[in-house]
């Protein structure tokens, strides 16, 4: 049997994501032994309860003195506060990770707090579901996604190329790509079509009682599609926004545009440019489907 890739792996936060990655990491034998920090006592117990980890603890020094990798699965706003917990108790040669949406907020709040022998890789497999929690996990939701590494200029190679050996063992497909240019990248593919989802659905919560409850009722295949990305995790989303703002608000602007280009060709009867947008917007699907990313 090969050595595995990592000795200690300390996974911070075993939500949908994190206990993801840790049934990879199960699975494939990517770790002598696997770490969990958690502030919530029901998430440890549940690590612990489907074998998930060999030690889930809320202590900081306990989760990763040991720790040769540390992925940070937490949302994005939490980062700050992480890093500055954690840097003292980094063992020299340490790789530090993160599975979060927006990178410039890794290299602005981690980056700098870290020690000088720690190597750090940040990075964001595009993989989920609007499901929640340890339980919600499954090793084969990576399979066939891409994952983005975003290593600030000057990062070890090796370091880089371990971090990238974890996720092509999830199944992942890898891109390295410069941290503001995946934030700007997200935005559109990302970040917007969530935040129209929440405008959405939240219009539909302001209507009256009985015509909402219509909307519920008959809901198509649109309005349900919207309701489930609307499910997510509120606070992760939250994070994501504040921490993206300059790139969501430049696409949001696009939109808003592009929007009320729509709005007139309604109102005039243009049926031409309604049918040109919609045959353009359709060889997009195509070509997703061509990527298999569909």
């Amino acid at each position: 049997m090969s050595a595995p890739l990592f000795e200690t792996v300390t996974i911070i936060g075993i939500g949908h994501i994190g206990s993801s990655l840790a049934r990879v990491i199960r699975r494939d034998g990517l770790a002598g032994r696997l770490l969990v920090l958690d502030s919530q006592p029901e998430h440890r117990a549940q690590a612990l309860e489907l074998g998930l980890a060999d030690l889930a603890t809320d202590d900081m020094a306990a989760a990763v003195a040991p720790a040769d990798l540390v992925v940070l699965a937490t949302p994005v706003g939490s980062y700050a506060a992480l890093a500055a917990a954690m840097a003292p108790h980094l063992k020299a040669g340490a790789i530090v990770t993160d599975v979060g949406s927006v990178k410039m907020a890794v290299v602005r709040d981690v980056g700098p707090v870290l020690p000088e022998t720690v190597h750090l890789v940040p990075g964001h497999p595009i993989a989920g579901t609007e499901h929640s929690g340890p339980k919600a996990g499954f090793a084969e939701l990576f399979q066939g996604r891409w994952c983005i590494l975003t290593p600030p200029p000057g990062t070890d190679r090796a370091a880089i190329d371990k971090v990238r050996a974890m996720w092509q063992a999830a199944g992942s497909m890898i891109e390295e790509m410069e941290p503001a240019h995946h934030d700007r990248v997200l935005a559109i593919t990302s970040h917007l079509p969530h935040l129209i989802a929440y405008t959405i659905v939240g219009t539909a919560t302001d209507l009256e009682g009985d015509l909402q409850q219509e909307v519920i009722k008959f809901s198509a295949s649109g309005f349900r599609d919207f309701t489930r990305i609307a499910a997510s995790d509120p606070v992760m989303w939250r994070d994501i926004f504040l921490n993206n703002k300059e790139a969501v608000l430049d696409v949001l602007q696009r939109f808003t545009e592009d929007l009320t280009a729509l709005q007139r060709a309604i109102r005039w009867g243009e049926g031409d440019t309604l049918q040109a947008l919609f045959t353009r917007t359709r060889a997009i699907r195509r070509s997703i489907i061509d990527a298999r990313q569909a």
